[in-house]
């Protein structure tokens, strides 16, 4: 059995996030009982998003992800469908502590600069603009759990920009259906200092 840190972890490093607003046809489902995604104008909320997580953090890893946002009634809820990391540590404690579906990957990183996470997606960083000062954050994480919704508070502070991005999908992987489309806008997440789980 491969061991992991309890939670929550006190997560540090970076990230880049894209948004985009997809057709009903191109949103990944949630797979969450109870939980729906949150509709505008007919479209969802979908974002991709590479995280280098980085010292003092409890494990050093890669990450790329993809989440759409959702409901669990009238509360928002943000729910992870595809997610990949190059740790068996961080695969085993987030499948056993908040059932996020991860799997493993190999990345190929220049931070600030380029992410790939070998056959699912790319990311080459341009110019960026970003806050003196961090602002908090604060969401709930809803997963599968025994055909339930497994709910996990994820708060902290972050430091945000805005960054001109190129985002690359493999068209016959898991993140296929952002392939060819352009994001909204991408989120510059430097650094940010989160805690994810129950104290």
């Amino acid at each position: 059995m491969t061991s992991y840190p309890p939670e929550p972890w006190d997560l540090h490093g970076h990230a880049y996030i894209g948004v985009w607003l997809l057709p009903r046809d191109r949103t990944p489902a949630p797979g969450v009982p109870g939980v729906k995604v949150v509709r505008i104008l007919g479209r969802a909320i979908v974002a991709a998003a590479f995280f280098r997580y980085e010292e003092p953090s409890p494990l050093t890893y890669d990450e790329i992800m993809a989440t759409v946002l959702t409901r669990q009634g009238l509360r928002p809820r943000v729910t992870i469908t595809d997610i990949w990391v190059d740790s068996p540590a961080s695969m085993a404690g987030g499948r056993e502590l908040w059932a996020i579906p991860k799997d493993l990957a190999e990345f190929e990183t220049a931070p600030h600069r380029s992410y790939a996470g070998i056959g699912i997606g790319s990311l080459a960083v341009g110019r960026r603009r970003r806050l003196p000062f961090m602002l908090p954050m604060g969401f709930r994480l809803a997963q599968e759990r025994d055909e339930r919704a497994l709910v996990s508070p994820v708060r902290g502070r972050i430091r945000y920009g805005l960054v001109r991005a190129r985002w690359s999908f493999a068209p016959d992987g898991r993140l296929g259906f952002l392939a060819g489309r352009r994001p909204l806008l991408t989120v510059a997440a430097t650094p940010f200092h989160i805690l994810f789980g129950h104290r």
